[in-house]
Protein backbone atom coordinates (compact mmCIF):
# COMPACT_ATOMS: atom_id res chain seq x y z
CA UNK A 1 0.00 0.00 0.00
CA UNK A 2 1.88 3.52 -1.06
CA UNK A 3 2.36 5.94 1.51
CA UNK A 4 -0.23 9.09 1.92
CA UNK A 5 0.88 11.99 4.30
CA UNK A 6 -1.81 13.33 6.22
CA UNK A 7 -2.68 16.77 5.66
CA UNK A 8 -1.69 19.04 7.96
CA UNK A 9 1.53 16.37 9.37
CA UNK A 10 5.33 17.92 10.11
CA UNK A 11 7.87 17.03 8.00
CA UNK A 12 10.35 14.42 9.46
CA UNK A 13 12.80 16.31 11.24
CA UNK A 14 15.86 15.08 9.65
CA UNK A 15 16.55 14.85 5.72
CA UNK A 16 17.04 11.13 4.70
CA UNK A 17 20.16 9.85 4.63
CA UNK A 18 22.61 9.51 1.65
CA UNK A 19 25.66 6.96 1.58
CA UNK A 20 27.13 9.54 -1.76
CA UNK A 21 27.10 12.68 1.82
CA UNK A 22 27.73 10.11 4.12
CA UNK A 23 30.92 8.55 2.80
CA UNK A 24 32.98 11.95 2.60
CA UNK A 25 31.88 13.03 5.53
CA UNK A 26 33.37 9.72 7.45
CA UNK A 27 36.45 10.14 4.79
CA UNK A 28 36.69 13.49 5.61
CA UNK A 29 36.96 13.24 9.16
CA UNK A 30 39.63 10.28 9.31
CA UNK A 31 41.76 12.39 7.19
CA UNK A 32 41.38 15.22 9.70
CA UNK A 33 42.25 12.22 12.18
CA UNK A 34 45.26 10.98 10.09
CA UNK A 35 46.60 14.13 9.42
CA UNK A 36 46.62 15.46 12.95
CA UNK A 37 48.52 12.19 14.38
CA UNK A 38 51.23 12.59 11.38
CA UNK A 39 51.35 16.37 12.16
CA UNK A 40 51.78 16.44 15.73
CA UNK A 41 54.64 14.65 16.65
CA UNK A 42 55.79 16.13 19.72
CA UNK A 43 59.35 15.46 21.06
CA UNK A 44 60.73 12.08 21.43
CA UNK A 45 62.55 12.84 24.61
CA UNK A 46 59.30 13.90 26.39
CA UNK A 47 57.20 11.60 24.46
CA UNK A 48 59.54 8.06 26.39
CA UNK A 49 59.27 10.47 29.73
CA UNK A 50 55.47 9.89 29.36
CA UNK A 51 55.50 6.15 28.52
CA UNK A 52 57.97 5.68 31.52
CA UNK A 53 55.47 7.39 33.54
CA UNK A 54 52.80 5.63 32.61
CA UNK A 55 54.65 2.69 33.28
CA UNK A 56 55.91 3.46 36.81
CA UNK A 57 52.31 4.16 37.82
CA UNK A 58 50.95 0.72 36.46
CA UNK A 59 53.97 -0.24 38.20
CA UNK A 60 52.44 1.31 41.59
CA UNK A 61 49.22 0.07 41.02
CA UNK A 62 49.78 -3.45 40.68
CA UNK A 63 48.33 -3.22 36.45
CA UNK A 64 51.65 -4.07 34.48
CA UNK A 65 50.08 -6.70 32.35
CA UNK A 66 51.83 -5.77 29.18
CA UNK A 67 55.21 -7.79 30.30
CA UNK A 68 53.64 -11.02 30.36
CA UNK A 69 51.38 -10.95 27.26
CA UNK A 70 54.24 -9.63 25.34
CA UNK A 71 56.76 -12.45 26.53
CA UNK A 72 53.86 -14.69 25.90
CA UNK A 73 53.31 -13.20 22.05
CA UNK A 74 56.72 -13.08 21.50
CA UNK A 75 57.35 -16.77 22.69
CA UNK A 76 54.44 -17.99 20.46
CA UNK A 77 54.37 -17.20 16.72
CA UNK A 78 50.77 -19.28 17.28
CA UNK A 79 49.68 -16.54 18.97
CA UNK A 80 51.91 -13.63 18.08
CA UNK A 81 51.57 -13.69 14.33
CA UNK A 82 47.19 -13.85 14.24
CA UNK A 83 47.83 -10.76 17.08
CA UNK A 84 49.60 -8.70 14.77
CA UNK A 85 47.39 -9.47 11.72
CA UNK A 86 44.10 -8.35 14.32
CA UNK A 87 45.86 -5.36 15.03
CA UNK A 88 47.20 -4.57 11.93
CA UNK A 89 43.46 -4.90 9.92
CA UNK A 90 40.37 -5.75 11.94
CA UNK A 91 40.62 -1.46 13.32
CA UNK A 92 40.03 -0.30 9.93
CA UNK A 93 37.77 -3.33 8.45
CA UNK A 94 35.34 -4.03 11.54
CA UNK A 95 34.37 -0.09 11.76
CA UNK A 96 32.83 0.69 8.68
CA UNK A 97 32.12 -2.83 8.30
CA UNK A 98 29.54 -1.72 11.47
CA UNK A 99 29.23 1.76 9.67
CA UNK A 100 28.17 0.40 6.70
CA UNK A 101 25.31 -1.79 8.68
CA UNK A 102 23.69 0.58 10.58
CA UNK A 103 23.56 2.74 7.94
CA UNK A 104 21.40 0.16 6.03
CA UNK A 105 19.44 -1.79 8.61
CA UNK A 106 19.40 0.92 11.47
CA UNK A 107 19.11 3.96 9.77
CA UNK A 108 17.43 5.63 12.56
CA UNK A 109 20.26 5.07 14.95
CA UNK A 110 22.87 5.51 12.91
CA UNK A 111 23.48 9.18 13.09
CA UNK A 112 23.80 9.18 16.61
CA UNK A 113 26.51 6.12 16.77
CA UNK A 114 28.15 8.25 13.79
CA UNK A 115 28.26 11.48 16.04
CA UNK A 116 29.20 9.14 18.73
CA UNK A 117 32.45 7.85 17.01
CA UNK A 118 33.32 10.78 15.15
CA UNK A 119 33.20 12.75 18.63
CA UNK A 120 35.39 10.40 20.66
CA UNK A 121 37.81 10.45 17.85
CA UNK A 122 38.17 14.13 17.85
CA UNK A 123 38.65 13.96 21.61
CA UNK A 124 41.34 11.03 20.99
CA UNK A 125 43.50 13.86 18.74
CA UNK A 126 43.32 15.98 21.50
CA UNK A 127 44.89 13.28 23.66
CA UNK A 128 47.55 12.87 20.78
CA UNK A 129 48.41 16.47 20.40
CA UNK A 130 48.48 17.30 24.37
CA UNK A 131 50.31 13.74 25.69
CA UNK A 132 52.78 12.37 22.71
CA UNK A 133 53.55 8.98 24.32
CA UNK A 134 55.80 6.40 23.39
CA UNK A 135 54.47 2.83 22.90
CA UNK A 136 56.68 -0.49 25.01
CA UNK A 137 57.84 -1.22 22.14
CA UNK A 138 59.98 1.80 21.15
CA UNK A 139 61.55 2.23 25.01
CA UNK A 140 64.85 0.34 25.33
CA UNK A 141 65.61 -2.62 24.95
CA UNK A 142 66.30 -2.98 28.70
CA UNK A 143 62.65 -2.20 30.07
CA UNK A 144 62.07 -5.74 28.76
CA UNK A 145 59.41 -5.08 26.18
CA UNK A 146 59.77 -6.58 22.29
CA UNK A 147 57.95 -5.56 19.17
CA UNK A 148 56.23 -8.17 17.65
CA UNK A 149 54.91 -5.98 14.71
CA UNK A 150 58.76 -5.87 13.83
CA UNK A 151 59.73 -9.82 14.81
CA UNK A 152 56.80 -10.88 12.78
CA UNK A 153 57.29 -8.52 9.91
CA UNK A 154 57.88 -11.04 7.42
CA UNK A 155 54.23 -12.90 7.65
CA UNK A 156 52.48 -9.38 6.83
CA UNK A 157 52.38 -6.72 4.81
CA UNK A 158 53.62 -4.12 7.88
CA UNK A 159 57.23 -3.27 8.29
CA UNK A 160 58.86 -2.62 11.77
CA UNK A 161 57.22 0.53 12.02
CA UNK A 162 53.50 0.05 13.49
CA UNK A 163 51.08 -1.03 11.86
CA UNK A 164 51.85 0.90 8.49
CA UNK A 165 52.68 -0.94 4.97
CA UNK A 166 56.30 -1.72 4.42
CA UNK A 167 58.23 1.14 3.68
CA UNK A 168 55.54 3.70 4.93
CA UNK A 169 56.08 3.76 8.57
CA UNK A 170 57.57 7.07 8.35
CA UNK A 171 54.18 8.42 7.39
CA UNK A 172 52.49 7.67 10.76
CA UNK A 173 53.44 8.94 14.09
CA UNK A 174 54.25 6.29 16.29
CA UNK A 175 53.72 8.12 19.52
CA UNK A 176 50.17 9.07 19.23
CA UNK A 177 49.73 6.15 21.92
CA UNK A 178 47.80 7.83 24.44
CA UNK A 179 44.44 6.91 24.33
CA UNK A 180 44.02 3.71 22.27
CA UNK A 181 41.58 4.57 19.50
CA UNK A 182 42.07 0.60 18.54
CA UNK A 183 40.16 0.01 22.07
CA UNK A 184 38.26 3.07 21.87
CA UNK A 185 36.91 1.97 18.38
CA UNK A 186 36.47 -1.66 19.22
CA UNK A 187 34.59 -0.66 22.31
CA UNK A 188 32.43 1.44 20.20
CA UNK A 189 31.65 -1.58 17.73
CA UNK A 190 31.26 -3.93 20.79
CA UNK A 191 28.55 -1.53 21.85
CA UNK A 192 26.99 -1.61 18.93
CA UNK A 193 26.88 -5.07 18.78
CA UNK A 194 25.24 -5.70 21.76
CA UNK A 195 22.94 -3.38 21.19
CA UNK A 196 21.30 -3.58 17.87
CA UNK A 197 23.00 -7.41 16.88
CA UNK A 198 19.77 -9.04 17.88
CA UNK A 199 21.40 -12.66 18.15
CA UNK A 200 23.43 -13.94 21.31
CA UNK A 201 26.26 -14.64 18.48
CA UNK A 202 25.90 -10.52 18.01
CA UNK A 203 25.84 -9.85 21.94
CA UNK A 204 29.01 -12.47 22.07
CA UNK A 205 30.79 -11.13 19.55
CA UNK A 206 29.92 -7.04 21.49
CA UNK A 207 32.15 -8.51 24.61
CA UNK A 208 34.56 -10.46 22.94
CA UNK A 209 35.95 -7.88 20.26
CA UNK A 210 37.00 -5.36 22.72
CA UNK A 211 38.30 -7.48 25.20
CA UNK A 212 40.71 -8.89 22.76
CA UNK A 213 41.44 -5.80 21.03
CA UNK A 214 42.51 -4.42 24.36
CA UNK A 215 44.53 -8.11 25.02
CA UNK A 216 46.28 -7.50 21.49
CA UNK A 217 47.34 -4.07 22.18
CA UNK A 218 49.40 -4.65 25.13
CA UNK A 219 50.57 -7.99 23.69
CA UNK A 220 51.98 -6.79 20.73
CA UNK A 221 53.58 -3.67 22.56
CA UNK A 222 52.19 -1.24 20.90
CA UNK A 223 49.92 0.18 24.36
CA UNK A 224 50.05 0.76 27.79
CA UNK A 225 47.21 -0.84 29.63
CA UNK A 226 46.04 2.63 30.84
CA UNK A 227 46.25 3.84 27.21
CA UNK A 228 43.32 0.99 27.09
CA UNK A 229 41.50 2.89 30.11
CA UNK A 230 41.96 6.11 28.43
CA UNK A 231 40.51 4.53 25.09
CA UNK A 232 37.34 4.01 26.92
CA UNK A 233 37.28 7.04 28.86
CA UNK A 234 37.70 8.68 25.40
CA UNK A 235 34.97 6.91 24.40
CA UNK A 236 32.30 7.48 27.01
CA UNK A 237 33.32 11.63 26.64
CA UNK A 238 32.10 11.10 23.37
CA UNK A 239 28.66 9.57 24.60
CA UNK A 240 28.35 12.14 26.81
CA UNK A 241 28.82 14.91 23.97
CA UNK A 242 27.33 13.01 21.20
CA UNK A 243 23.78 14.62 21.76
CA UNK A 244 24.85 18.45 22.42
CA UNK A 245 27.13 17.92 18.34
CA UNK A 246 23.80 16.77 17.03
CA UNK A 247 21.79 19.69 18.26
CA UNK A 248 24.33 21.76 17.21
CA UNK A 249 24.79 20.67 13.68
CA UNK A 250 20.72 20.55 13.35
CA UNK A 251 20.92 24.00 14.51
CA UNK A 252 23.65 24.96 11.71
CA UNK A 253 21.79 22.87 9.58
CA UNK A 254 18.50 24.86 9.83
CA UNK A 255 19.70 27.99 9.79
CA UNK A 256 21.63 27.44 6.45
CA UNK A 257 18.52 26.25 4.98
CA UNK A 258 16.35 28.92 6.07
CA UNK A 259 19.04 31.46 4.89
CA UNK A 260 18.89 29.87 1.41
CA UNK A 261 15.21 28.93 1.06
CA UNK A 262 14.01 32.19 -0.01
CA UNK A 263 16.16 32.25 -2.73
CA UNK A 264 15.32 28.64 -4.01
CA UNK A 265 11.57 29.15 -3.64
CA UNK A 266 11.84 32.72 -5.46
CA UNK A 267 14.17 30.37 -8.31
CA UNK A 268 11.37 28.13 -8.35
CA UNK A 269 8.10 29.92 -8.38
CA UNK A 270 9.87 31.52 -11.44
CA UNK A 271 9.87 29.21 -13.38
CA UNK A 272 7.41 27.14 -12.51
CA UNK A 273 4.07 26.94 -14.65
CA UNK A 274 1.25 29.87 -14.04
CA UNK A 275 -1.62 28.19 -12.66
CA UNK A 276 -4.71 28.10 -15.32
CA UNK A 277 -6.47 30.86 -14.33
CA UNK A 278 -3.50 33.32 -14.63
CA UNK A 279 -2.87 31.43 -18.22
CA UNK A 280 -6.84 32.00 -19.07
CA UNK A 281 -6.35 35.81 -17.77
CA UNK A 282 -3.36 35.98 -19.78
CA UNK A 283 -4.28 34.48 -23.25
CA UNK A 284 -7.91 35.28 -23.33
CA UNK A 285 -6.83 39.07 -24.98
CA UNK A 286 -5.38 36.05 -27.49
CA UNK A 287 -7.62 33.43 -27.44
CA UNK A 288 -10.76 36.05 -27.78
CA UNK A 289 -9.39 37.95 -30.34
CA UNK A 290 -10.68 36.64 -33.54
CA UNK A 291 -14.12 35.79 -33.15
CA UNK A 292 -16.48 36.20 -30.50
CA UNK A 293 -19.14 33.16 -29.32
CA UNK A 294 -19.96 33.62 -26.14
CA UNK A 295 -18.92 36.76 -23.51
CA UNK A 296 -15.33 37.40 -24.02
CA UNK A 297 -14.88 34.78 -26.49
CA UNK A 298 -14.62 33.82 -29.80
CA UNK A 299 -13.71 31.28 -32.56
CA UNK A 300 -11.78 31.49 -35.60
CA UNK A 301 -14.17 33.02 -38.66
CA UNK A 302 -17.10 33.68 -36.86
CA UNK A 303 -18.45 36.85 -37.62
CA UNK A 304 -18.39 39.59 -35.18
CA UNK A 305 -21.59 40.32 -33.66
CA UNK A 306 -22.62 43.66 -34.26
CA UNK A 307 -25.35 45.91 -31.64
CA UNK A 308 -29.27 46.42 -33.59
CA UNK A 309 -31.01 44.06 -36.06
CA UNK A 310 -30.52 40.46 -36.43
CA UNK A 311 -29.02 40.30 -40.26
CA UNK A 312 -31.24 38.52 -42.45
CA UNK A 313 -30.48 34.92 -42.97
CA UNK A 314 -28.32 32.98 -45.31
CA UNK A 315 -29.38 30.35 -47.88
CA UNK A 316 -25.83 29.29 -48.25
CA UNK A 317 -24.57 28.61 -45.16
CA UNK A 318 -22.60 30.29 -42.44
CA UNK A 319 -20.24 31.95 -44.50
CA UNK A 320 -22.59 33.12 -47.48
CA UNK A 321 -24.29 36.39 -47.25
CA UNK A 322 -28.06 36.50 -47.55
CA UNK A 323 -29.12 38.21 -50.84
CA UNK A 324 -29.60 41.85 -50.81
CA UNK A 325 -32.91 43.22 -49.62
Amino acid sequence: MPHTETPGTEAAPHPRLRWWTELPLIVLVYACYSAGRLLVRGNVSDAVDHGLAILDIEKALHLNAEHPLNRLFTREPWIGVPADFWYASLHYVVTPAILIWLFRSRAVRYRAARTWLMTSTFIGLIGFTLLPTCPPRLLDAGHGFVDTMAQYSSYGWWGGEASAPRGLGGMTNQYAAMPSLHVGWALWCGVMLWRHGGTRTAKAAGVVYPVVTTIVVMGTANHYFLDAVAGAAVMGAGLLLAPYVLRTAERVRTRVTARFAPAAAGSASASAPAPDSAREGAGSAIVSGGCQTSAGERFPRQREQRFGPDPAPSDAGDETPAPAR
